[in-house]
């Protein structure tokens, strides 16, 4: 372990750290384009819209019993006389059957969401999640808003693809990084807002996940549901969290450049007298940037840690790119959806009715 440590302190084994630092926040950029910037537009679209009405939705279900039991009737009815039904016919009553089994668990689900006190508690605080999806929202778009100028700064200022977009200061008013630079002064009010950009990033991507599910490329692994997740889900469920959390670090930093590049540092610029040898003090302050001093303007290890590999910025950089357009695609998808079940998720095709018996009681 004490060699270890020395290696580290001598910067031999950084570069190794950093590459295999990267590499995870790379499996996490995936997964924030992915979870992240679908959940940014469905949890305050879906607290705006709601959910439908319980009453309506029993209507519903049962119209829809009498009507798959009414097709049962026709079908058996074919073989009062005793001739056998044709195997069309019994693949279409046993999918009839399934579909009534699963008709009936929805129909219990419903009244005891109609019972539920959450339910009823829900519809009374309608007028405050709708006020609190529209901050939600309003908060999403400013991010979005942040990272668009942050990679256009990038695109028309950095030193280009093969050195990783990298860029000394910013020449575009971002209005996060403004308002971290104001807040950086008073400690610690910049911490306390970047761990609710963490927390707020966190929120989103579980929002994403559970309305997703688990994907391994086209293939669906596992669906996140109220009391239904399996443990398997779990653990990929934590793991997704603990990579789109390490790329945070990356995000925070496309979402305000100057604050982790240099802080609220500034450098001293001499007056004309002061420069002739005079020591009167006369001179004007500056934001550090690319043309300060290196004595007085120190760049953060965040900074250079990120920096460290040009091919893994150049990655990120396009991958901020594809954040933006999938939230705008989730965005427009969600507005185009309906009201989500009042017991969305409860009940599946899949389930067996052991295991809705065990959750009903």
């Amino acid at each position: 372990m004490q060699y270890l440590f020395e290696e580290l302190g001598s910067s031999h084994g950084l570069p190794a750290l950093s590459f295999s630092i990267s590499s995870l926040t790379l499996i996490g950029m995936l997964a924030v384009i992915t979870y992240t910037a679908y959940g940014m537009s469905v949890m305050p679209l879906n607290l705006i819209k709601g959910t439908r009405s319980v009453v309506y939705e029993r209507l519903e279900n049962t119209e829809d019993i009498d009507e798959v039991e009414h097709q049962i009737e026709n079908l058996k009815s074919k073989c009062k006389d005793g001739r056998p039904l044709s195997s069309k016919d019994r693949r279409n009553l046993e999918e009839l059957e399934n579909k009534l089994q699963l008709l009936r668990r929805r129909g219990r689900h419903l009244d005891i969401a109609e019972r539920n006190c959450c339910t009823k508690l829900g519809t009374a605080l309608r007028p405050l999640k709708i006020i609190l999806g529209v901050f939600i929202i309003l908060v999403a778009l400013l991010f979005i808003v942040a990272l668009f100028i942050s990679n256009l700064d990038k695109a028309l200022h950095s030193a280009g693809i093969s050195y990783g977009f990298i860029i000394f200061g910013t020449n575009l008013t971002n209005p996060l990084n403004e308002l971290l630079l104001a807040l950086q002064p008073v400690f610690p009010l910049d911490y306390i807002l970047i761990t609710v950009i963490t927390m707020y990033f966190v929120l989103t991507s579980m929002a994403g996940i559970r309305n997703l599910g688990i994907w391994f490329f086209w293939i669906k692994l596992y669906k996140i549901r109220p009391k239904r997740t399996c443990p398997q889900a779990l653990l990929f469920l934590c793991m997704i969290l603990l990579l789109i959390v390490l790329h945070t670090s990356y995000m925070i930093y496309s979402l305000a450049p100057q604050y982790v590049m240099y802080g609220s540092q500034k450098y001293l610029v001499p007056s004309p007298a002061s420069s002739t040898g005079s020591l009167s003090g006369n001179g004007t302050t500056r934001i550090c940037d690319a043309d300060a001093p290196e004595d007085q303007c120190i760049v953060t290890r965040t900074y250079l840690f990120l920096h460290k590999f040009w091919f893994f910025s150049t990655i990120y950089y396009f991958g901020n790119w594809v954040f933006i357009g999938t939230f705008l695609i989730g965005l427009v998808v969600s507005c185009c959806r309906g009201k989500k079940s009042v017991i969305e998720g409860e009940v599946e095709a899949d389930d067996s009715d052991l295991s809705d018996d065990e959750y009903v009681h």
